[in-house]
């Protein structure tokens, strides 16, 4: 089974927050949520979907696929996942191990599970020795709003709709209080700092922070890759240290797990080199008696592809829900939170392919599949 054609497709959607518009991650300010689409199609007559972390970089790594890593692919067997991602990260090692390359090679890798998924007649969590869970408790995963009324609100708001657990974006210490007050004491409550401060600011943080019990302080210093400042914090804090989102192979975990910098590792599948390298982490994270919580934050491929991941691991293992409307998904309510649980899909591969319907109307461009010359 060769694949025959790779075709990329940049989606633009409107969604609300129950905030502004969000301008903490990289770029402009976010007014719509853009995704990037990639289908690998083979001559079996089988298509699988994959997709990169993209967002307000999704232009270049449309350029990066269609250009460096698809006519790579074009010819190559889809089944021989292991050996065609390596064989692609050597022919593209001198661009570099992560980055943009790493998502694009992270899309192609999620597109070939699902097509061996689709192959094979079986959901992709039973592929990874998954037991057969049938949903997995989501978090809300709030944007960041930059004000205590917007956050308590919103965190009222989520509780509303079912959510018991609560990952909040804030970096000021009166949005976080804020928040707990409108969580009450019952709920989990997390934060996700975005990698904003010097060891010694987030030493200080974490003592102010230490009131409010959070489950876990996530992504606290920058460098991100700063791992022996990211152990002493740990040792530090007055809670657990989570990070692993910007790692983007088994190696940046590894360093991690030998500085003994965390206690939640935190993958993303459109990061660190898809499913494949994935697999590759929870399995040391298993050696090393970390816990792992996947980091998701995108609702195509990846959403389900995490979705999977995250079915077979431990039953109190959360799922990570952007919490945002969008106008339209790819997956319809599949990708949708009730009564604070998401469906895991049956169906064979992802479970779900996308929407035609939504690709046509919100994507950006016309597509021009690779193909072999």
């Amino acid at each position: 089974m060769k694949i025959t054609s790779i075709e990329t497709t940049v989606l633009s959607i409107p969604y609300t927050n129950g905030g502004p518009p969000t301008a903490f991650v990289g770029g402009s300010a976010w007014t719509s949520l853009q995704m990037l689409l990639v289908r690998v199609d083979t001559d079996a007559g089988i298509s699988g979907w994959g997709e990169p972390f993209g967002h307000n970089a999704c232009a270049a790594l449309k350029a990066t696929i269609d250009t460096m890593i698809a006519p790579l692919c074009i010819g190559r067997e889809a089944g021989n996942i292991g050996e065609l991602m390596t064989a692609l990260q050597h022919s593209l090692h001198l661009f570099g191990r992560s980055g943009l390359v790493s998502y694009g090679l992270s899309a192609i890798d999620i597109a070939l599970w699902d097509i061996a998924g689709k192959q094979a007649g079986l959901p992709l969590y039973r592929l990874l020795g998954g037991a057969g869970r049938t949903h997995v408790p989501a978090y809300a995963s709030l944007l960041r709003y930059g004000d205590p009324h917007l956050a308590a609100r919103n965190v009222a708001d989520a509780l509303s709709r079912g959510y018991r657990a609560i990952k909040l974006h804030e970096i000021a210490e009166p949005n976080v209080r804020a928040a707990r007050e409108a969580a009450g004491s019952d709920i989990a409550l997390m934060l996700d700092t975005n990698c904003p401060w010097s060891p010694g600011q987030a030493r200080t943080m974490s003592e102010r922070l230490a009131p409010y019990d959070l489950e876990w302080l996530e992504e606290p210093l920058f460098p991100p890759e700063d791992f022996a400042a990211l152990a002493d914090l740990r040792a530090y804090a007055p809670m657990k240290i989570a990070a692993g989102e910007n790692a983007s192979w088994v190696g940046e975990f590894k360093r991690m797990f030998d500085a003994e910098a965390v206690d939640i590792a935190q993958p993303s599948v459109t990061k660190v080199g898809g499913v494949s390298e994935t697999r590759k982490v929870l399995a040391l994270a298993e050696a090393y008696n970390v816990a792992v919580v996947p980091h998701c934050a995108y609702f195509g491929p990846g959403f389900l592809a995490t979705l999977h991941i995250t079915a077979t691991l431990p039953s109190e293992t959360v799922f990570e829900r952007l919490y945002m409307d969008l106008e339209a998904s790819p997956y319809g309510e599949a990708t949708d939170a009730v009564d604070g649980l998401i469906t895991v899909p049956q169906g064979p591969g992802l479970g779900h392919d996308p929407d035609p319907r939504v690709i046509e109307r919100y994507r950006t461009h016309q597509a021009t599949p690779v193909t072999a010359p």
